[in-house]
């Protein structure tokens, strides 16, 4: 192991951040054995940090549900499990999100860190569609029964226009815009109510990206600043074109509407929209189905106030804003388009920067 740089006296150090980590949290070396451990991870396993210490990490922290997963602990590429069945320590069998990442400069050490089973059961309810299928039923059923009599009453109205009358025709038309407006929302119901797979292929990202971010400046974001920090280098993505337009237009409305109301403060309102290769980056999918490699990184980035607390958990469930206006099926939709192209999507908040960044990460292609 290279000799660490100088470092400040107040300067903390690699034992320092994993006590501080709120998770359960492993170093390990390159031989697989755990160099340090932290109070949680004696907690999550049921054992003392002397006992911890020195022993093998895929004896300790053991994923036998599915054959051939130790290798997890050969390979020194990063890693995110979600949603995986294991045997840590002597606690029984438990559901975890589990996240690897090499030290950098540090050749085969690793940082292990173990997330609670509330976290994996949030991701893997939505990576399995679990969080939107009652609801995509319901709303199936809801537009074929609302749009049947919406024809009608429209029918109705265009009939009571005669003309000759401004009142009547100033009302009738105002019958005809509101069924057409429900009748749109009907169609935003529908869109992620849909079973059919998206046709994916390899593509550039960028004219899509760029696509949506014309909408977005000639529409609802045009007294927002948009930046662009691409990555020149970044190969092609296996993606729906049109399904990732969409979600990017979804993702920059939902950003722009949180900035509305900062026109006048400092710093300006912003949009970021950054992309990134994520060498190595994997995720285990659930349900044994093994890893995919999904390193096509785009963060949609905004510094507007956030999303309140009491809604982070159930950001991307149908009929979930804080929006007084809004139904709460842009990041459901963005959520399910996302997921139909074999990828995910993340939401976080950045304090320190006061920022708002959702993440998408989707597979590559060749081109």
């Amino acid at each position: 192991m290279p000799a660490p740089p100088a470092r400040q006296d107040d300067e903390p150090t690699l034992n320092d951040v994993v006590t501080a980590f709120p998770v359960a949290t492993l170093v390990v070396r390159p031989n697989n054995c755990i160099a340090n451990a932290n109070v949680r991870a004696e907690t999550l396993l049921n054992m003392a940090r002397s006992a911890i210490i020195g022993s093998d990490i895929a004896r300790t922290v053991r994923m036998s549900d599915v054959e051939g997963r130790y290798d997890v602990w050969n390979s020194h590429k990063p890693l995110a499990a979600y949603d995986v069945q294991v045997h840590a320590g002597r606690t029984a069998a438990m559901a975890v999100d589990l996240m690897i990442a090499p030290i950098p400069d540090h050749e085969g050490w690793r940082v292990v860190s173990i997330h609670a089973k509330s976290e994996a059961q949030k991701l893997a309810h939505r990576r399995t569609g679990g969080g939107t299928r009652s609801a995509m039923g319901a709303a199936a059923i809801l537009a074929h029964e609302i749009k049947n009599p919406l024809s009608g009453i429209r029918g109705a109205a265009q009939l009571l226009d005669t003309g000759e009358d401004d009142g009547n025709s100033a009302l009738t038309q105002l019958i005809c815009n509101e069924v057409d407006r429900i009748a749109a929302l009907i169609d935003r119901m529908q869109d992620f109510t849909t079973e059919r797979p998206l046709e994916c292929r390899p593509e550039n990202i960028y004219p899509l990206i760029d696509r949506a971010a014309e909408v977005a400046m000639a529409g609802f974001a045009r007294d927002v600043v948009i930046t662009k920090g691409y990555d020149p280098s970044l190969p092609f993505a296996v993606v729906n074109g049109d399904a990732l337009v969409q979600i990017m237009i979804n993702l920059l409305k939902n950003a722009a509407e949180a900035l509305e109301h900062r026109e006048r403060q400092t710093p300006k309102p912003r949009i970021r929209i950054v992309t990134a290769f994520r060498h190595g980056m994997s995720v285990m999918m659930p349900g044994g189905k093994g890893n995919a490699s999904l390193p096509i990184e785009i963060l949609v980035i905004d510094n507007g106030p956030g999303v309140p607390e009491h809604i982070q958990e159930h950001l991307f469930n149908p009929f979930i804003t804080g929006k007084r206006t809004g139904q709460g099926l842009g990041l459901a939709l963005v959520d399910k388009l996302v997921r139909d192209m074999n990828g995910f999507v993340q939401f976080q908040r950045d304090e320190e920067a006061k920022e708002t960044i959702f993440r998408i990460l989707l597979p590559m292609g060749m081109g």
